[in-house]
């Protein structure tokens, strides 16, 4: 009786294992029909971008003559543009915006002039990203403090000085106000992160650097360092805020799921730990569709203008949760993987555990 029950219980392994091997296989497939750079497409988008920015860059220096004000109201659009530059440039990265990698690389480096990243630098970083997200056991363990996380068993066994130091780093003041336009007015001009034996990823830092310094440095002559200063600063602020706070939320929120290595793999974690962020139809279009991130994550060649269609393609993608703006502001509260409980706490929902010695409620 007992084997028959053994066997009974194999039998039904074996088929969910097979049609959950069959899930995946067609998964793929659906994905697959979607990984063709549209070049038309992919330079209307271009242009439907960087017109619209260069005139309202324009209008913010020949408005400064008027008074600083100017620069604050027309820096907000300004911003939201320059975000949509580096979505366009976070795909030329991931070689999908056009169809040859040659085209990818100098539209990237283009939009690095204006979003102050480094082309090759960052693409082999987020590569880095994309091979370990949500998989606890290869957390990326560098600067990366906005994609990755802590367990609630690390952060106890840290000790009282350095859980404090934690909370400080991780408070939303500094983490989504203060850190991000550093991180690329900063940050992105030295190759940290980087490997001596990065050599291009090197040089592509320092051709950047050269090339920024050459670009508004040029314009710093013609319409004086102030004003340009003034127009990098009113644009760049808010432009890594927003884009700092989108990569979070993409991958930190309630609802999220984290795995151990040998439990991990990309469909999984591409439908579970990456959110579906339900945007309004202008920040969709800012973003270029990037709140599609679990479609982006199974399948990182598909181009931006494509990621809504291969959504709808199939009805896996929408078992992802799904993440509004409304939710998307408290997301990056979540820091802290439980593993017990499985799932993601706050800061102060592992200080009460702490105190209390109180298991996680599931």
């Amino acid at each position: 009786m007992s084997q028959t029950i053994n066997t009974t219980a194999q039998t039904d392994d074996g088929r969910e294992a097979a049609s959950a091997s069959t899930g995946m296989r067609e998964l793929r497939a659906v994905t697959h029909r979607f990984q063709t750079a549209v070049p038309r497409t992919a330079a209307w988008q271009l242009a439907t971008t960087f017109l619209p920015l260069l005139m309202l860059l324009a209008a913010m220096h020949t408005g400064l003559a008027l008074g600083w004000w100017w620069a604050l109201a027309l820096g907000l659009p300004a911003a939201g543009m320059v975000v949509r530059v580096f979505a366009l440039q976070h795909d030329c990265g991931h070689g999908s915006l056009f169809g040859t990698p040659r085209t990818n690389d100098l539209v990237g480096r283009l939009c690095s002039l204006f979003t102050f990243t480094p082309y090759g630098h960052w693409r082999r970083q987020h590569a880095g990203h994309h091979a370990v997200w949500n998989d606890l056991d290869r957390r990326d363990r560098g600067t990366d403090i906005y994609s990755t996380c802590e367990t609630v068993a690390e952060y106890r066994a840290m000790g009282p000085r350095r859980r404090r130091a934690y909370r400080i780093l991780r408070h939303p003041l500094l983490m989504l106000l203060v850190f991000p336009p550093l991180v690329f007015l900063a940050l992105y001009r030295v190759p940290y992160d980087a490997p001596i034996g990065w050599g291009r990823e090197h040089r592509s830092v320092h051709l950047t650097n050269l090339s920024l310094l050459v670009l508004y440095g040029s314009l710093s002559l013609a319409l004086g360092f102030g004003a340009v200063a003034a127009g990098i600063l009113a644009v760049m602020v808010p432009a890594g805020i927003a884009g700092v706070w989108l990569f979070s939320v993409q991958h930190r929120f309630e609802g999220v799921h984290w795995a151990r290595h040998k439990a991990w793999d990309r469909v999984s974690a591409s439908l579970a730990g990456s959110s579906y962020l339900r945007l309004p139809a202008v920040m969709r279009w800012l973003t270029a569709s990037l709140g599609f991130h679990h479609v982006h994550h199974l399948a990182p060649r598909i181009p931006n203008y494509l990621l809504e269609s291969c959504h709808d393609a199939h009805p896996a993608f929408a078992t992802a949760k799904v993440v509004t703006l409304r939710e998307a502001f408290s997301a990056p509260d979540h820091l802290l993987w439980d593993e017990e409980a499985g799932r993601m706490v706050t800061l102060k929902e592992a200080d009460r555990l702490l105190r209390t010695g109180r298991p996680s409620p599931a």
